[in-house]
C-alpha cells in the first residue's frame, strides 16, 4: 500500500514536531485506534528524550488520521503528544 500526504499534512506535521518518516513508521507499523467520520487512525510511540517548547519529554506519541482510496493510503492530520507512555 502506497503512503500519500492529503493536502497540508506535512505542515501541520511540522508545526506538531512530526517528521516525515514518523509519520510514514505511524502509517505502516503503529497500532490501530479511534478515528472519527468513518476514517482510520493508527498510533506509534517514538523514544524522544528531548525538548518540546520548552519542556524535556522521554516520549513522542504519533497518530496519523488517512482514509483508504484503492492502494493508497492518504494521511489526512496528525496528532503528536509528548511525555511518558511506554
Amino acid at each position: 500500500m502506497a503512503i500519500t500526504f492529503g493536502k497540508g499534512f506535512l505542515e501541520k506535521a511540522e508545526e506538531r514536531g512530526v517528521t516525515e518518516e514518523e509519520a510514514r513508521q505511524a502509517a505502516s507499523a503503529g497500532a490501530p485506534t479511534a478515528a472519527h467520520s468513518g476514517r482510520n487512525a493508527r498510533v506509534k510511540v517514538f523514544p524522544f528524550r528531548s525538548e518540546w517548547k520548552g519542556r524535556s519529554y522521554e516520549e513522542k506519541k504519533v497518530k496519523v488520521v488517512f482514509v483508504e482510496e484503492g492502494d493508497d493510503m492518504i494521511l489526512i492530520t496528525v496528532v503528536a503528544r509528548y511525555g511518558r507512555f511506554l
